[in-house]
């Protein structure tokens, strides 16, 4: 485990974490399960924006914690969550980094969504 890379941000791959600007909605099948004024955007290289909202404004109902983890370079060490709505689940769609590296540090207490089990929208 210690042989892992741990990269920085730079130019070649740069990441920024900024406060979202706007009210943002996350909803699955029509039900509203985070709402937040807090949320933040991080951008990494030429990926989509990521929002990360924090743990606190996610309705705890719909989250199951899983034993699924995934390490990134840049960011660390990511756990999962599984929404579930009655008999509905989607696994492992919900990501977390409970210690990230420094470069990201502001995402600690936050969850991100993958987005083709979600629907976000920023007003």
């Amino acid at each position: 485990m210690g042989n892992r890379p741990h990269l920085i941000p730079d130019e070649t791959h740069p990441i920024t974490v900024t406060p979202t600007d706007g009210h943002v909605v996350v909803a699955r099948n029509g039900r509203v399960i985070a709402e937040t004024d807090r949320a933040l955007t991080l951008q990494e290289a030429s990926y989509p924006p990521v929002q990360y909202v924090p743990l606190a404004d996610v309705d705890a109902a719909v989250l199951e914690r899983t034993d699924h983890a995934t390490y990134c370079p840049y960011k660390g060490d990511a756990g999962y969550y599984s929404l579930v709505d009655g008999d509905a689940r989607a696994e492992n769609a919900v990501w977390t980094f409970d210690a990230p590296y420094d470069a990201v540090a502001p995402i600690a207490g936050h969850v991100a969504f993958y987005p083709n089990e979600v629907e976000v929208s920023i007003a």
